[in-house]
C-alpha cells in the first residue's frame, strides 16, 4: 500500500552544481516516477552544522511503499555533501481520530 512522503533534504552549499544536480536526480528516480521536486535554493542556518553556516535546501514530495524512505535515509547517511534530511509521512500526521463509540444509557421505565 503506497502512501504520502513529504522529504527535505540540505546539500551542502560547496557542492558543485553538476554533482548537486546529479544528487536530486538520484534521490528524485529512488522516490518514484510521481514526486514533485521545489529547489528552495541555498539558505543560512540559525545555528551551524558541521562547521557549516548555509546549505541547499531540496523539498521532495512523493508517494511510495512504506520501505522506500528507510533505504533512502541510508544512502543519505553515507552520501557525501548531504547534510542533514527528514522523512514525514503525510497519510499518518492527517488523519482523524476516530470519534469514540458512546454508550447507550438505559431508559427507566
Amino acid at each position: 500500500m503506497k502512501q504520502k512522503y513529504e522529504c527535505l533534504y540540505i546539500i551542502a552549499s560547496n557542492v558543485a552544481e553538476e554533482k548537486r544536480s546529479s544528487l536530486i536526480a538520484k534521490f528524485t528516480k529512488m522516490a518514484g516516477a510521481d514526486t514533485t521536486v521545489e529547489k528552495w535554493g541555498i539558505k543560512k542556518f540559525a545555528t551551524p552544522i558541521d562547521y557549516r553556516k548555509d546549505g541547499f535546501y531540496v523539498l521532495m514530495n512523493f508517494e511510495s511503499e512504506p520501505d522506500v524512505p528507510g533505504k533512502m535515509g541510508k544512502l543519505m547517511n553515507i552520501t557525501d555533501g548531504i547534510v542533514r534530511y527528514m522523512f514525514v509521512c503525510k497519510d499518518q500526521r492527517n488523519q482523524k481520530q476516530k470519534p469514540k463509540a458512546q454508550k447507550k444509557k438505559a431508559v427507566s421505565q
